[in-house]
């Protein structure tokens, strides 16, 4: 071989080998690609393998975590035309859309609005802004819901494999445990006859045909006296005696206990059913469930507004205060202190009334018209015009324009009142909350905890527990 035909040689394989590395390279840079792409969606949607109506069920538990107050918005939200340091009162309200794919499977698309109030060097262009959401809130969400799912089925595991190992007892039942001791009776009879009959020409009386009543012959057998005869039938009423006896001392036992039992002095008692009760002592805390009239609950601690209460075991929770029938001594309403603080009327006064569509995204009144009210103070600097303040006069604005929003049902759909100030903020009730509240069939607890707050701790009263002994 020459030199040329050598030269052309390797320039041939050198060529082969990189086309077959470059073709290697490139698919493996796309099943990277395609291996991520598949991984997760993105941030704001997500497939799971699990049913639309499994989803929602979990994503029913997640209701907390769906808004909230954020304690900085560096991280979750986008800076726009102003730095993110200007903006205070961040919050945030995620919405959920499920829908089933083709696989059997759902696609869980999660969106989040984040709005914060901008204060501003001149105060006429301070107010409320929407900040775009970087995505971290929406995947911390879908990040939650994908570990609900996974406990959830494994929990379903772990009892299908119990249901099917084959492990069950089987539980005596009262009718049988019933059976047997009627059983052990009549066996307890027979043996007492049994030795009562002395003469083997006695005969033995007849087997009972029901558990109740027994049964002998009319004519008494040859060679059984009249004595002896009376002395079997006592024999055999013994044990039902016996056993009467024994449950009516136990009775009347039980009885002398339940008589001589003091009745706890630390019970609080509804006195209105629906009236919620909560996990924290504030109008914005989850109501764990909805309490009916007269059931009563321990009392652990208590103070100006809330009590603490027990509801069973380890659990406990929080009820308005003035929605209680509290124990001897202590007063349903809390003592207002007489230091000459002024009326809610002398504290705001409203500046403005409108008909317009609702200006927030609560699901119960959005893009429905709504009647706005708007509220200032009549001092800035007040110190009386607190949470309570404003609540009162919320109520006080409701009570007021009732008749109005009752005559306009078909035009409005609820009240909003907006306190227009720096720790201000915005109420809303719908129009049936409003009409229940006002029928008696809610409490003033059950009216707020149905109402919407933005921003929620701007409304909240709470106080440390004790403060109001």
């Amino acid at each position: 071989m020459n030199f040329q035909n050598f030269r052309m040689l390797l320039t041939w394989y050198r060529t082969k080998y990189r086309t077959r590395i470059f073709a290697i390279s490139f698919l493996l840079v796309a099943l990277m690609v395609a291996q991520s792409s598949t991984a997760e969606d993105g941030p704001t949607e997500r497939t799971y393998r699990q049913s639309k109506s499994a989803v929602e069920k979990a994503l029913k538990e997640l209701q907390p975590a769906l808004s909230g107050r954020l304690p900085v918005l560096d991280g979750f939200a986008v800076p726009g035309d102003h730095p993110l340091n200007r903006y205070q009162r961040a919050f945030y309200q995620s919405s959920v859309q499920v829908r089933s794919s083709t696989s059997g499977g759902s696609v869980v698309r999660v969106s989040t609005k984040v709005t914060a109030w901008y204060a501003d060097s001149n105060p006429s262009r301070s107010g409320y802004q929407v900040l775009p959401s970087n995505g971290r809130l929406e995947s911390d969400l879908l990040e939650q819901l994908t570990d609900l799912l996974a406990s959830s089925n494994a929990g379903s595991s772990d009892k299908n494999s119990e249901k099917n190992s084959g492990l069950a007892f089987p539980t005596a039942t009262p009718a049988a445990s019933n059976e047997r001791e009627t059983e052990n009776a009549r066996a307890g009879d027979k043996k007492i006859a049994k030795q009562a009959a002395a003469e083997p020409t006695i005969a033995a009386p007849m087997p009972p045909s029901t558990g109740a009543e027994r049964t002998f012959s009319s004519t008494p057998p040859l060679g059984l006296s009249g004595q002896q005869l009376e002395a079997t039938k006592n024999a055999q009423n013994k044990p039902a005696d016996r056993t009467a006896l024994s449950l009516q001392a136990e009775a009347a036992s039980l009885e002398e206990v339940l008589k001589n039992q003091a009745h706890p002095k630390n019970l609080v008692a509804i006195k209105k059913s629906g009236t919620p009760v909560v996990s924290t002592p504030s109008l914005n805390g989850k109501t764990l469930f909805l309490a009916s009239a007269q059931d009563e609950f321990e009392m652990l601690d208590f103070n100006a507004d809330w009590v603490h209460v027990r509801i069973s075991g380890l659990s406990r929770g929080w009820i308005w205060r003035t929605s209680l029938e509290m124990p001897e001594g202590i007063s349903d309403i809390p003592k207002v202190a007489s230091s000459g603080a002024p009326v809610v009327a002398d504290l705001f006064q409203v500046t403005r009334e409108e008909t317009a569509p609702f200006p927030g995204d609560w699901e119960p009144l959005r893009g429905k018209s709504v009647k706005i009210i708007s509220v200032q103070k009549i001092q800035e600097n007040e110190k009386g015009s607190g949470p309570e303040a404003k609540l009162e006069f919320a109520k006080s604005l409701m009570d007021k324009n009732y008749a109005d929003l009752a005559a306009k049902a078909k035009d409005l759909s609820g009240i909003v009142m907006i306190f227009d100030s720096v720790d201000g903020g915005m109420i809303a009730a719908t129009l049936p909350t409003v009409q229940a509240w006002k029928a008696g069939t809610l409490s003033d607890s059950a009216l707020w905890h149905q109402c919407y707050f933005d921003p929620p701790e701007t409304f909240t009263v709470s106080s440390a527990p004790g403060s109001g002994h």
